[in-house]
């Protein structure tokens, strides 16, 4: 008994101790919301067009058209998401032996296809008020999608339409073009974009990677 005594009075006491963690976030919790809640967390979109050429030993050209939305929630940090549609043109200019490709026989192939990323977008400004020139670097991170039935072929196999990691950073310059609104402005940057995931059908396995470099450019507001 006397044990039991000491046990049940830690038991007590870590649990007062969560308790008054969890009063504490919670009284926190409109501390944290009210930034959003009364606007000084301001709105702030991306439309940009992309051209990348492909790297590497399976290459894709990909044009690109894709939004961002989200917020500004300091002068130098923004957060959104965003959607986009990649047109992907595969490089591969010959006619591979599909037969021994495992699930190939459920889908065609086409050398040219379209993807739909969805990505969490972080954007970091450096330099200047916002309404100076400054420099940017924006990273993408989500998942891409070939949209339709067909594979997407390729010199080493071909690209399915099962979920792909997609990450794009770029770096670059941010023009304002409106003295009266500083929140406008146009983004010229350079763009790299990997493509890639273990749900493809190669010869050597599994894995397939699509390597991209480009010039992007965007408006904002």
């Amino acid at each position: 008994m006397k044990k039991r005594l000491p046990l049940a009075i830690f038991a007590l006491s870590a649990a007062f101790g969560a308790s008054a963690q969890y009063y504490e976030l919670a009284n926190q919790l409109p501390q944290l919301l009210r930034p959003a809640l009364s606007g000084s967390w301001q709105y702030k979109g991306f439309v940009d067009a992309t051209a990348m050429a492909g790297l590497g030993h399976n290459r894709a050209n990909i044009l690109s058209v894709s939004t961002s939305q989200g917020f500004q929630y300091t002068s130098w940090f923004y957060m959104g998401v965003g959607l986009g549609v990649d047109v992907a043109f595969s490089n591969y200019d010959g006619s591979l032996s599909r037969a021994d490709v495992p699930g190939y026989w459920e889908h065609g192939a086409n050398k040219t296809g379209a993807m739909l990323p969805l990505f969490t977008d972080f954007r970091f400004t450096f330099g200047g008020a916002s309404n100076e020139l400054s420099a940017f670097i924006d990273l993408r991170l989500g998942a891409t999608f070939l949209l339709g039935n067909n594979y997407l072929e390729f010199g080493n196999g071909y690209l399915s339409n099962d979920g792909q990691f997609y990450l794009r950073p770029s770096v670059g310059l941010r023009i304002p073009v409106n003295s009266s609104n500083s929140k406008q402005a146009v983004d010229l940057g350079i763009t790299y974009q990997l493509i890639t995931s273990a749900n493809n059908y190669t010869w050597g396995g599994r894995g397939m990677s699509l390597n991209a470099l480009g010039f992007t450019i965007a408006y904002e507001w």
